[in-house]
């Protein structure tokens, strides 16, 4: 699993979302089962309830850790806008806990594995399957942007598949209410918009920049930004020379073109229209936004999926050895937490 900041794209998500209710939980209520995935201060696993043997995905992360790495902010920015969010491109957090030691987050399991994994398989996308998960995360953006939330980790490693293959967005930590712009460098190199490398100041225009990165991306099956050095990369955005694969749809074209557009004043989906504008693009003009709004419109790729614990879909990781729970004591990081 690819990761950024600590932990990678949770993997979080769908079959159902939980009608068990959870206030009042304790970790003791769930049983730790595989390891998702790995990051630098925490770990991502599948687990159980052990009252309605329904499947979750915890998030634990080493306080310590996250205090080292100064991604206190982030963590909690992760939770309270989570905590909020409900839609259903959107991973969902049930609850959260902590003790001494760790910080814990549990979302709904979504089996279907990263979009990563299911583009590097095919290569590329066909026009149908790219244009299918970009609209998805287009109601997905639009809706966080209402909320004046901007997202600005959009990469395919934190687009998840359900498991009837819709999408949901995941990894939160570098989201942030903005009410005008933030000055944060954050994100992966690849998907940075302009604005971020020049420390300008930056709002939700940024990830309508990222969009058109990964729509190019899951057309070419490559970014169209690319260097192995991080800098060199930001030369080729600041550049901004864009160079199409010939079979990419003259629709395609501008539309990214349009979203890749260095000026912020111009960029669509910055414009008055906001996210419509995108919506109103030719390139998604067979789409009907209200039916896949509802997730009426059959995904393209459907995961293989044999129960609802399904880890099929997801890279294996040696197990880490099980930890004795924390002597009850004085928690130095408690008020760094005191949300969860």
């Amino acid at each position: 699993m690819h990761m950024l900041h600590g932990v990678p794209g949770t993997a979080a998500g769908s079959a159902a979302v939980s009608s068990e209710p959870l206030e009042g939980r304790a970790l003791e209520d769930f049983q730790l089962l595989h390891t998702l995935g790995t990051g630098t201060f925490g770990r991502v696993f599948l687990c159980q309830s052990k009252r309605t043997q329904r499947f979750y995905a915890m998030k634990v992360l080493r306080k310590s850790q996250v205090v080292k790495l100064k991604q206190v902010e982030h963590i909690n920015n992760e939770k309270n806008i989570l905590e909020v969010s409900r839609h259903p491109f959107i991973v969902q957090l049930e609850c959260t806990m902590q003790n001494e030691r760790n910080l814990y987050m549990l979302m709904e399991y979504v089996p279907g594995g990263e979009l990563f994994s299911h583009l590097r398989r095919a290569g590329r996308f066909p026009d149908d399957v790219a244009r299918f998960y970009a609209a998805e995360i287009v109601l997905a953006l639009d809706y966080l942007h209402s909320m004046k939330i901007i997202w600005r980790d959009t990469k395919p490693e934190n687009l998840l598949l359900d498991a009837a293959g819709h999408v949901k967005l995941t990894d939160f930590g570098f989201a942030k209410r903005v009410e005008e712009r933030t000055w944060t460098l954050c994100g992966t190199p690849e998907y940075l918009a302009p604005e971020i490398i020049q420390s300008k100041g930056h709002g939700k225009a940024v990830d309508w920049w990222a969009l058109g990165i990964l729509i190019f991306e899951m057309l070419a099956g490559y970014p169209p930004f690319y260097d192995d050095n991080p800098f060199g990369i930001y030369e080729k955005i600041l550049d901004g020379k864009l160079v199409f694969p010939g079979f990419f749809t003259p629709a395609a074209k501008d539309l990214i073109q349009r979203l890749l557009t260095a000026d912020v004043s111009k960029r669509l989906g910055n414009l008055q229209g906001d996210g419509r504008d995108v919506k109103e693009h030719p390139w998604f003009s067979m789409i009907d936004w209200d039916v896949l709004v509802r997730r009426g419109v059959p995904a393209p790729i459907v995961p293989p999926h044999r129960h609802p614990g399904d880890t099929c879909n997801f890279d294996k990781y040696p197990e880490p050895p099980q930890e004795p729970a924390p002597e009850p004591g004085v928690d130095p990081y408690f008020h760094l937490f005191s949300t969860f």
